[in-house]
């Protein structure tokens, strides 16, 4: 079967709507790209070398698509996935590359399938769906392309268009791969760290304790000196933003503050080293820490970035075999309005904080996050993100949050990923959708069309440049 991409795809079926929609999307389609926030390692940039082999790059690190297969019944470890306990083999790349191939049906519709299509036509030349009669000259063709040296991770950093990214970073890294880059006359791009102190201010974490030991021995202070542990992560931030970072991200359960007295939090972090606090104290901990952190961005003007709602490692087995980002964190149901409201109450209507709010919960979107930014200067509203970056679902995000908060509370598209190949594609798909949008705006004389040209541009460019502060 011939594979290829349409130039007209994602936009309205209706034809005169599809003529408005395409020439909004021809506007921006070659704009800069600027990602604020992503997973991307910046030694690979750094680094420079050639991608191993089309296993390794599009396949294995990506659980998007091992989560799928793994559903269908094929075993991770065929999948190319080291199995950490010894017990099963792990599959060569050829072979894992023919188990994707044989059941690459799976992915029709679904958005890993578009993006990777994307990939396999606008960048590999691949023609045909890949099949198990097909798989082993498609992965020789991949590697082909793989070979040349205009195949790098820098030259398509400058073929993508990439003009910002930025990375997700431990609070202890000391960013020698980010400086490297600033300083590389050969680079051109600006590569940004971001600050994640996850597994520094949730005692439930396993490796909580030896985190906190590690930042009180580089503070010089008592791992069990509370007043020690929060200047420690003031200055690990100031260390973050001295090197080019621009936000915090912050990966929570729910996105629950909670306002502790200085003697309150004390006490409970001082039995959290000892690994004493119970799991509800945890949580109160942890949201009281996410407060914390939002009066920390107040003074160092690093954009908080909050990722709510996933639960995390769901498979104890499949944790336990091969480890965490395996494809098995699942979303699960949350609120916004009373959790944040501590949080809100003090910092919500300063201008200079910038508050970020992502869901999986699409519930969430028009009933807690829209209208709450629809009045606190300082909250904006996460694009789709993980579960709900597809593109039906990004169109009922904008449908669910346009009419309560308009266009410019939202941040812009964030592609989040660690699949480097699929960023353009990622973001090649939001533009396509949200002129998709604007042109049904226009075709139903709810906007005009130069309105809308305005709008799509200051959403790909302006809109991100301004919510994280570039």
């Amino acid at each position: 079967m011939e594979l290829h991409s349409d130039p007209d795809r994602l936009l309205p079926v209706d034809p005169r709507t599809r003529d408005i929609a395409r020439g909004l999307y021809e506007s921006v389609a070659d704009l800069p790209i600027i990602s604020p926030h992503g997973h991307v390692d910046p030694r690979m940039l750094l680094d420079d070398e050639a991608f191993p082999n089309p296993t390794d790059l599009l396949l294995r690190y990506d659980h998007y698509v091992t989560r799928l297969l793994h559903a269908a019944g094929i075993p991770l470890n065929e999948l190319s996935v080291p199995d950490l306990t010894g017990s099963a083999p792990t599959a060569d790349p050829r072979s894992a590359w023919r188990r994707f191939s044989e059941n690459w049906h799976l992915f029709a519709g679904t958005a890993s399938g578009y993006w990777l299509q994307h990939e396999f036509t606008e960048l590999f030349g691949i023609t045909e769906h890949p099949s198990a009669e097909n798989a082993n000259a498609i992965y020789d063709q991949i590697s082909a392309v793989l070979a040349r040296p205009s195949f790098r991770p820098r030259a398509l950093f400058d073929e993508f268009g990439i003009e910002f990214l930025a990375t997700t970073d431990d609070p202890m890294d000391e960013l020698d791969a980010h400086r490297a880059l600033a300083a590389d006359p050969t680079f051109r791009g600006r590569v940004a760290p971001t600050f994640r102190p996850d597994a520094y201010t949730n005692p439930a974490n396993p490796g909580f304790v030896a985190n906190v030991q590690r930042l009180a021995e580089w503070s010089g202070k008592p791992v069990d000196d509370y007043a020690g542990y929060i200047t420690a992560l003031e200055a690990r931030r100031a260390h973050f933003v001295a090197n080019g970072a621009v936000s915090s991200d912050h990966g929570v359960l729910q996105p629950l503050t909670v306002d502790l007295d200085a003697s309150e939090a004390a006490g409970l972090y001082s039995r959290a080293v000892r690994g004493e606090l119970t799991d509800a104290e945890s949580t109160v901990f942890q949201a009281h820490m996410l407060l914390e952190s939002a009066r920390m961005a107040v003074q160092d003007g690093l954009v908080m970035t909050v990722h709510p709602g996933v639960f995390r490692n769901h498979s104890a087995p499949t944790f336990d075999a091969f480890g965490p980002d395996t494809g098995h964190d699942i979303p699960v149901a949350t609120t916004y309005v009373d959790a944040l409201r501590p949080l809100l109450q003090r910092y919500g209507n300063i201008p200079d904080f910038h508050l970020v709010l992502f869901s999986v919960d699409e519930t969430s979107y028009s009933r807690e996050i829209a209208p709450l930014a629809g009045f606190y200067q300082s909250l904006y509203i996460g694009a789709p993100w993980w579960f709900l970056d597809a593109p039906d679902a990004v169109l009922r995000f904008r449908a669910a949050v346009t009419e309560t908060a308009g266009f410019y509370r939202s941040s812009g598209f964030i592609d989040d990923t660690r699949a480097f190949l699929s960023i353009p594609a990622r973001h090649d798909m939001s533009r396509r959708l949200d002129s998709a949008f604007l042109a049904r705006l226009v075709a139903e004389g709810r906007i005009d069309e130069p309105m809308a040209r305005k709008i799509v541009h200051d959403l790909v460019d302006a809109q991100p440049r301004k919510v994280f502060k570039l």
